[in-house]
């Protein structure tokens, strides 16, 4: 994907990384569906699909692209 384009400012060229969540050191989910909260507070994820997040960032305006690439 570096050689994406910002859907932003248009700029060639993005930079990848990733979102690191604190629950999951090293990468964050995408989770399909809408939030439902448990009792708690936290969001109930058991049994929901879930996706990888790829975050790439544009080096010109600092806008995020992220795509949901794949299942953990």
């Amino acid at each position: 994907m570096s050689d994406g384009k910002c859907t932003h400012c248009g700029h060639q060229g993005l930079e990848p990384g990733f979102l690191a969540d604190q629950q999951q050191p090293g990468f964050g989910v995408w989770v399909e569906g809408e939030l439902e909260r448990g009792i708690f507070g936290g969001a109930k994820l058991l049994g929901r699909p879930k996706w990888l997040i790829d975050a790439h960032r544009c080096p010109q305006c600092y806008h995020l692209e992220l795509f949901a690439s794949r299942q953990p």
